[in-house]
């Protein structure tokens, strides 16, 4: 679990006004959060190539239907790229903000989204923090094999001083339901969707 992204921020990154996507079923990136991908498909190789050339970003889409995506998702800022002999790549993508989908200036060979930052509301620093704390008491206790890292991660999640990305990482790592994973992304305001993952971390403990 490399939660060292507490480095960067997303007031280091400007967004550009369109996305390149990747399509994937299940799979949500959070703010603050790294996602390593196979990109093997020829489409998505080509997106892969644009975004290095570009802004060295691209988004993950979850379906949304048939031929619809979520409307809700993260820039991703492209940390490593590796090309293997056989024209795959290995990816390591870091999750920089939240952004909402407006429309389409591509569909094919890939999807290129008009994006805008999706606005986050405001909420007390004590409420946060109480918040924060309580959720870090719901992690699930480590197995002997993951002991060590359990205990790195809770250090350094109780260190961060951004509530709000400590609940990014906690809902990546810890929360396996779509429909939860899709609601604490969508959620505009943090002490919601601080609550929302406290409500999946105690069914998991149930």
């Amino acid at each position: 679990m490399d939660i060292s992204s507490k480095t960067f921020s997303a007031k280091q990154f400007v967004l550009p006004p369109t996305l390149p996507m990747i399509v994937l079923d299940g799979c949500y990136l959070f703010p603050g959060c790294h996602l390593p991908l196979f990109i093997f498909e020829e489409r998505y190789r080509s997106m892969l190539h644009h975004a290095l050339h570009t802004d060295r970003m691209f988004c993950v889409g979850a379906p949304n239907g048939e031929d619809d995506v979520q409307p809700v998702t993260t820039a991703g800022l492209i940390r490593a790229s590796v090309k293997n002999a056989d024209g795959t790549s290995q990816v390591m993508l870091y999750g920089v903000t939240r952004v909402r989908i407006t429309g389409w200036d591509q569909m094919l060979p890939f999807r290129i989204a008009r994006v805008e930052p999706l606005v986050t509301k405001t909420a007390p620093e004590e409420t946060l923090r109480a918040l924060k704390s309580k959720a870090l008491l719901l992690l699930p206790q480590p197995t002997d094999e993951s002991c060590e890292n359990m205990q790195l991660l809770r250090q350094e999640l109780e260190e961060m001083e951004d509530a709000e990305t400590v609940c990014d990482i906690i809902a990546f790592h810890f929360v396996r339901r779509k429909a939860a994973l899709r609601a604490l992304l969508a959620e505009c305001c943090p002490q919601r969707r601080f609550e929302r993952l406290i409500t999946e971390l105690e069914k998991a403990q149930d």
